[in-house]
């Protein structure tokens, strides 16, 4: 684990400057690609139209973005899907996912290879020592539509493994827990992770996994039952997301779980691809702190009325998103989370954002942490 020297580096005014340079070029490279007639994406050139202005003579920064209106959640539900292609990537095999969409038409976003490169880059935040490159990977985890079960095969044959897959449905598990049929919930439960021990027994050498907290308590219990524990099963390194990922829950998780395996926090996904986590543990009270994959993603912690103005340091706002990929390009997203607006770190010269939940405006009347 690095010292905690390396835990509190704030970022120098230099490489804040370079990062935000960097972030204001690339704005100006994707807003003309998806403003462009010969390569834009439908939606945005019918979008522009209603505008009165052009994007790509009037976008010149990051900051230039607050021009547009906000991004509207219901965009993205519902089809044609074909819409959100993007002229220049034409005859390419393209990709359909869904996010959020649990209940009712789910959200979609479309996919060449931004799922790759996301994970690509991921890899790279890695410790080999606890992620041996070659090694195998169980993904447990949602599967079906999303992109995690590609994206997570996608990190394993990169990094030179296999991914080893379990089927879960979490559509299914949230309709057992609104008809409070708990009895089928846990036969659910044992019938994920039965599939999860059966792979770990199986002699398929595997080192590496991708998993959720619920998911990661459970296959502990189980094999703490078994008379066995993570890393007596082989397991070395685990990276893993969702909003259930409090400080209380990462010390537990070190402190109960774990048995020595390694343990990589993300927050991350189908819009944005992975932020990854500066350090975390003991020695800062396992805080977690998510930073977005600039200049791909951009993570933004803005105030609940007024979503056009940061937070200060440290105080607590709504999560913002914005996506500036070839691919897709989704500029100010309000997510579904909250949290606490972060310094940059001397390894990610931007924002960050910790102590990430669901937001409180449909915390009471959404469904959360499924799996």
């Amino acid at each position: 684990m690095p010292a905690p020297t390396a835990v509190t580096a704030v970022a120098s005014d230099a490489a804040v400057k370079a990062a935000r340079e960097a972030l204001d070029a690339h704005v100006r490279e994707i807003v003309h690609w998806h403003f462009s007639p010969e390569t834009g994406t439908p939606f945005w050139l019918d979008f522009a139209k209603t505008l009165g202005w052009d994007p790509r003579t009037e976008i010149h920064t990051y900051a230039d973005l607050r021009r547009f209106p906000e991004f509207q959640d219901e965009w993205l539900r519902g089809g044609p899907v074909q819409r959100w292609m993007p002229k220049g990537m034409a005859g390419q095999p393209v990709y359909v996912f869904e996010t959020g969409g649990t209940t009712g038409i789910p959200k979609s976003r479309i996919a060449f290879n931004d799922f790759r490169t996301d994970y690509e880059l991921f890899s790279d935040t890695l410790p080999e020592e606890h992620f041996p490159k070659g090694s195998n990977w169980l993904m447990l985890g949602p599967s079906g539509p999303r992109r995690l079960r590609l994206a997570v095969e996608h990190l394993a044959q990169y990094r030179g493994g296999i991914s080893f897959c379990v089927d879960l449905d979490p559509r299914w598990v949230i309709k057992l827990i609104k008809k409070g049929w708990t009895e089928h919930l846990d036969a659910y439960k044992d019938h994920v992770i039965d599939q999860a021990v059966t792979i770990l027994s199986a002699g398929h050498d595997i080192r590496c996994m991708f998993t959720t907290p619920k998911l990661l308590e459970a296959l502990a219990l189980r094999l703490e039952k078994d008379g066995t524990t993570i890393r007596k099963a082989g397991i070395m390194g685990i990276f893993g997301g969702g909003t259930e990922f409090t400080p209380q829950w990462n010390r537990f998780a070190h402190e109960e779980l774990l048995d020595g395996a390694f343990l990589a926090p993300t927050y991350g996904n189908t819009l944005m691809g992975l932020a990854a986590s500066a350090p975390t543990g003991p020695f800062n009270n396992y805080k977690i702190t998510y930073y977005a994959p600039q200049p791909r993603a951009v993570v933004e912690v803005v105030d609940f009325d007024d979503p056009s103005t940061l937070v200060p340091y440290g105080e607590t706002g709504r999560v913002k998103l914005t996506t500036l990929t070839r691919e897709f390009f989704v500029p100010g997203f309000l997510e579904r989370d909250e949290g606490e607006r972060e310094q940059p770190f001397e390894k990610y010269p931007w924002d960050g954002a910790s102590g990430v939940r669901p937001y409180r405006g449909f915390a009471s009347s959404t469904t959360v942490g499924v799996y």
